[in-house]
């Protein structure tokens, strides 16, 4: 089991900068790929980055890439989104969430743990 928990969100001007922090407890979280989805209102959950286990590989949605970039402190348990250039359309609650396997990971049902959400609202 792994239980995550989100941090960093917050209000910030357009062209600006966050990083989101998603602390992990739990045996098996060198072993899980950790990744972040995000929701807009009214929008159906979407796929933002995800990282492996052992922190090699990593996939990002169109939209963020060149942006955003994730990282992870095995050591510290600690999964990283740093978000450069934020847009207005970035705005949303963004979640943390992991999954054993690397498959269908656009798919926000198949990951089987999530954390509470963080606001993160970019203001134009």
């Amino acid at each position: 089991q792994v239980q995550l928990v989100e941090s960093g969100g917050g209000l910030v001007q357009a062209g600006g900068s966050l990083r989101l922090s998603c602390a992990a407890s739990g045996r098996t979280f060198s072993w899980t790929h950790i990744g972040w989805f995000r929701q807009a209102p009214a929008k159906e959950r979407e796929f933002v980055a995800l990282i492996s286990g052992g922190g090699g590989s990593t996939d990002y949605a169109d939209s963020v890439k060149g942006r955003f970039a994730i990282s992870r402190d095995n050591a510290k348990k600690t999964v990283y989104l740093q978000m450069n250039s934020l847009k207005p359309e970035d705005t949303a609650v963004y979640y943390c969430t992991g999954t054993e396997y690397w498959t269908s990971i656009y798919q926000a049902s198949l990951y089987k743990y999530w954390g509470q959400g963080t606001q993160v609202t970019v203001s134009s």
